[in-house]
């Protein structure tokens, strides 16, 4: 089965966003992947678990977003995903999602 984690922290404007988004692309593909929230307490919560922001959603371990992984550092804050965007681009999920 497929894992979809959506790490956050309380307070982050985008994670709901983030999650609909994820149900949503699921339903088109017809997939019903476990969606586990995963909230962040705090800085060493972060840094144990390589949070880039909230949110941050990982596909079977893997950053939907493509180069992610590759980064060493972590941010206990929002996370601006490209053009400045607080949720992951639709086609990153739907590319993540796809088989």
């Amino acid at each position: 089965m497929t894992v979809v984690e959506i790490l956050y922290f309380d307070g982050c404007p985008h994670y709901e966003e983030a999650r609909a988004l994820v149900e949503r692309v699921s339903a088109e593909l017809a997939l019903a992947p476990e969606i586990r929230m995963t909230p962040m307490p705090d800085v060493d919560a972060a840094e144990q678990l390589r949070f880039l922001g909230s949110p941050t959603v990982r596909v079977d371990g893997r950053d939907v977003e493509p180069g992610a992984d590759e980064r060493k550092g972590f941010a206990f804050g929002c996370r601006v995903y490209e053009g400045g965007a607080g949720a992951p681009d639709e086609q990153l999920v739907r590319d993540a999602l796809t088989p």
